[in-house]
This record gives structure tokens, sequence and C-alpha cells, in this order.
């Protein structure tokens, strides 16, 4: 069957297209996606303004539309930090669901975290051993740990890349002391959380999902996208660190011109890397691989290991 996921997110409302069945690796077939921003379109009381609001009934419309377009037999959608953190959550979705006829699931953080996961076990399989899974979004930082599909950790911190630009980088570029003080704010913030993964091991494997990963380790040398999935991308920590320092002196515009670095998340960039380096450094890692899969692939694979049972249940 195909299938769409519509992901509304912190920075993009993104629909992935995928052909998929029960025990089958879900296939791309279609992306459609809309830079939106949500975290920035919060007023001073923590509320999707109207524009945000009118913006995304209008970008989920056409979103649907191209589901349709392109033959999915269900969309799985659903809304992560942006939204559940919004002080008007209820009132946005209600008119989400007026308008569009679609009920937005809100995830948790620990939720997505657990979707993550999920997505990075199946791509590496079982022989990845004891995984410790990096997310890095818009709006949030998940961490997830475990040996089993299911994760034995997981956590969610407010260490979004888009968030912590918008809170504390403002200048272009940012002062030195601005980065040192969200330097040390990452970090305390990760620190009060690496017990809890520490007392289970040492990960056989470290994993890095997201977009913020994957253009880290493009400018450090990893594969272009157009190359493949299937190609090993790997983010080095001593690499990361010669060029945090790098992208600090850099403006939005010059950042843009990196490689594999979208003029839409340059600004995010230095926030990302501060978060990335961090978690690498207080969990002692000193390599970890990019996964191709993350949230949206979790979405599906969940829903696809529900299928049997609904099915079963129709006759």
């Amino acid at each position: 069957m195909r299938l769409g996921v519509l992901d509304v997110g912190s920075n993009t409302v993104h629909l992935l297209v995928v052909d998929a069945h029960p025990g089958a690796r879900p296939l791309p077939a279609h992306s459609h996606k809309a830079e939106l921003r949500l975290a920035e379109l919060l007023d001073d009381d923590g509320a999707i303004g109207p524009e945000g609001v009118d913006r995304l009934v209008a970008t989920i419309i056409d979103a649907l539309q191209a589901a349709e377009d392109k033959g999915c037999e269900d969309v799985l959608p659903f809304a992560t930090s942006a939204v559940r953190e919004a002080s008007n959550a209820d009132q946005v979705l209600a008119r989400v669901r007026e308008e569009t006829g679609i009920d937005l699931g809100v995830l948790s953080g620990v939720e997505e975290a657990r979707l993550t996961f999920l997505a990075a076990r199946r791509w590496f399989g079982w022989s990845a051993g004891r995984l410790l899974v990096l997310d890095i979004g818009g709006g949030s930082l998940e961490i997830a740990y475990g040996m089993d599909e299911e994760p034995a950790a997981a956590v969610s911190l407010p260490l979004g890349a888009g968030r912590l630009t918008t809170e504390w980088l403002p200048g272009d570029p940012p002062g030195p002391t601005e980065v040192r003080a969200l330097r040390r704010h990452v970090r305390a913030t990760i620190a009060r959380s690496v017990g809890d993964f520490t007392r289970l091991g040492r990960p056989d494997h470290v994993v890095g999902t997201s977009k913020t990963f994957k253009q880290l380790a493009r400018i450090a040398g990893a594969a272009r996208s157009a190359d493949g999935l299937n190609v090993q991308r790997t983010l080095n920590r001593k690499t990361l660190e010669d060029w945090v320092p790098r992208l600090a002196t850099m403006t939005v515009a010059q950042r843009g011109t990196l490689p594999g670095v979208s003029e839409g998340r340059a600004a995010q960039l230095l926030a990302g890397a501060l978060v990335a380096e961090g978690a690498m450094d207080l969990f002692g890692v000193d390599e970890l691989e990019i996964c191709p899969w993350a949230l949206r692939e979790g979405v599906i694979l969940r829903r696809l290991d529900h299928m049997p049972t609904e099915r079963a249940g129709e006759g």
C-alpha cells in the first residue's frame, strides 16, 4: 500500500510518501515539504498567532492534496514540539481538524525518542548491539538507548536548534559572549540526563539522526545525499570541535554556502553544532554514524507493525 506520513515539526511541514507493506522495507516514493518555522511564530505568551495558524492550515491542505495526487491510501499525521508546547495547542488542533478533517496527533518528546530509536534499530539491525541514538530537531533534542526495539531509556530535552537560535543567538554572527552562554546552557542541560544512560553501560554503536546531524556530517566531509541512502556517513567529534569556532564567526549567508547546508537551515547550524558537540563530549562519543531513517520512518514502521492485527480483526 502507499502511505503518507505528515510531520508537522518546528521547522517544516513534511509529507513523506512511501510504498510499504508489513515485513518489507518502506520505499520512499515522494517528498513534499514546506518551511513553516512554527517555533518562530509564537507570540510573547507562547501561542501560535493567527497568521501562523492560517499558514499551518494552508500548508496542511497543500500536503493533503499532494498525498491524494500521489495515491496515498492513508495519511499518518503528527505534530512535535512546536505545537506540543504552544499555549493554544488545543485551539490550533481544533482549527486544523475543522478546516482539514485531519486529527493531528501530538507526540510527546519521549514518544519521539522511542519512534526514532525504532527506526534506527530497524535500519542498523540487531548486530548493532546496544544503540545510543541522538536526534536534534528544531525544538528539542531526543536521546534514546537500548538493546531492543523499545529503548531502555529515552528523554527529550528543550535543546532544538531552532529554539536555541531564537532564544540565545540573536546576532549575525552572534557575539562570543552569546555563544559561550549557549554552550554552558546546552552542556548543563544534557549533563542532568547523562547518568540515566551511562549507568546502563557503554553503547556498541552511536547514531545521529535529523537534518542537523546530516548537515554537520556533510560539512565535515561525509558523502553527499545524492550519493544515496546506503553510503556510510559518520561525524567525528574532533572534526566537529574544529568546525564549531569557525561556524561561530560566520554570518548566516556564509553558512548557507557550505556544502549540504540549505539556506533555510543555515541560521540554526551553529546552535545545532553546539548541541551535537556537547552531547558527543558528555556521552564520551568519538564518532557517530548518520542514520538515514528517523521519526517519520519510525511512525511508518509502527503503523506497519499493527497492520496484520487490524486486518485480521476486519474479518
